[in-house]
């Protein structure tokens, strides 16, 4: 049966300020994030660093996260979405900003620690923001349209970073990051909590740590969606960070591009992404998860692959725009599905830490990715890649909570 949609239904006034900040959020966060990548190859010169150490950069912040997740999750669900989401967005900028006078590996892991923090706060919070002031049937559309934000983010990541690093340098680069500051005073000028949310507050008992653990894994059934839904977003998580960290230096390596042209691959790639989410978002809605994801999770597996057979500039322009189509769309669907399968006391925390737990492994891709390029070629890089694709749609495939969703909409 098809999802219910309301999608010729204007938006309210407060519901246009959830989306322009979350999607700003979003935006901001995921240029602060890129940033490492533009800044990676400069970095390894400049600190000799080896593949490993400089992967691991990534995966200190992906730990990060789930730090932040977990706590600025439960602070979201105790004291407020609007709160907690401007105290997140505060931390990130402050801590990219500061990289601009990081001088050694041990300052950069601290800063990228902080950072992580910062950001992985924001998304479980963002996301129950979405789902609490809009229809069921529009989550997908709208939780979509937020994702295209980091999208947005990420171009002026590639933007900034061709026009910056050249002539000032990776530290110059990261002085931007403290843009997002300003965006906390518009958060929360004009963004109010849900009556979803007050309701819920108010019907609230006893511990709300142990209301978490009792809702996401107190039976078995609740226990394997939660672990499987967390598999599915290490998967998401470490082609997404494996792609974006690591492929700007790969193929400059491979077809000997300078930062300007590999930039151009970039945003070429998150053009690709962006249409993606967009598509992704409204055959959700429409026709379920289940065969939304089993579509774009097969798609990514096939293309991420075939990206390993690109040798020359405009062959690398599509396939990389068709991979990231596939790949990246799935991101904004995670938070429709968690934000319908638990209920709205425990909606920010479950977001958090489904997804930075799946941040914090998939994160490690950078490191395993950063080894697998020391010892092997591209195409083994990409069958890794492809491998974990095949592995999130087996996993998806088995989850009864998404066959539910399917069914009862």
């Amino acid at each position: 049966m098809k999802y219910i949609t309301q999608h010729n239904h204007g938006l309210s006034k407060n519901q246009k300020w959830v989306i322009a900040s979350t999607s700003s959020g979003f935006a901001l966060e995921n240029m602060d994030v890129l940033f490492l990548s533009f800044a990676m190859s400069s970095m390894i010169a400049d600190l000799h660093l080896s593949g490993g150490a400089a992967g691991l950069i990534s995966s200190i912040t992906n730990l990060g996260m789930l730090v932040g997740g977990i706590c600025f999750g439960i602070l979201g669900d105790k004291i407020g979405r609007v709160k907690t989401f401007s105290h997140t967005v505060l931390i990130f900028a402050l801590a990219t900003g500061l990289m601009a006078f990081a001088n050694n590996i041990y300052e950069i892991y601290a800063l990228r620690f902080l950072t992580g923090i910062g950001a992985g706060g924001e998304y479980g919070v963002g996301i129950a923001l979405i789902a609490e002031n809009f229809e069921s049937g529009r989550i997908g559309k709208m939780t979509s349209i937020a994702a295209v934000g980091g999208q947005i983010g990420a171009i002026f990541a590639a933007l900034i970073a061709a026009w910056i690093i050249p002539t000032a340098g990776w530290h110059a680069l990261f002085l931007v990051g403290i843009v997002p500051v300003i965006l906390t005073v518009f958060i929360r000028r004009h963004l109010h909590e849900s009556d979803q949310f007050l309701q819920a507050k108010k019907d609230e008992k006893g511990s709300l740590l142990r209301d978490v653990i009792k809702k996401m894994f107190s039976t078995p059934r609740l226990a394997f969606q939660s672990l499987g839904l967390m598999v599915m977003m290490t998967v998401q998580i470490a082609g997404y960070f494996g792609l974006m960290n690591w492929l700007p230096t790969i193929v400059q390596k491979q077809l000997n591009l300078n930062v300007s042209s590999s930039s151009i691959w970039m945003i070429s790639t998150i053009v690709g992404m962006s249409i993606d989410m967009m598509t992704f978002g409204n055959i959700f809605d429409h026709f379920g998860p289940r065969r939304a994801f089993a579509i774009f999770l097969i798609g990514s597996a096939v293309m991420v692959y075939v990206l390993s057979l690109a040798q020359n500039m405009a062959t690398l322009l599509i396939i990389g725009a068709v991979m990231g189509f596939f790949s990246n769309g799935m991101f904004g669907g995670y938070g429709a599905v968690i934000s319908r399968l638990y209920p709205t006391e425990i909606r920010s925390s479950a977001n958090n830490i489904i997804v930075n737990i799946g941040r914090a492994i998939g994160g490690f891709s950078s490191v395993v990715i950063g080894i697998l390029m020391d010892h092997y070629n591209l195409t083994v890089v990409m069958g890794f890649l492809s491998a974990l694709y095949i592995i999130s749609f087996i996993v998806m495939m088995s989850l009864p909570g998404l066959k539910e969703l399917s069914h009862n909409d």
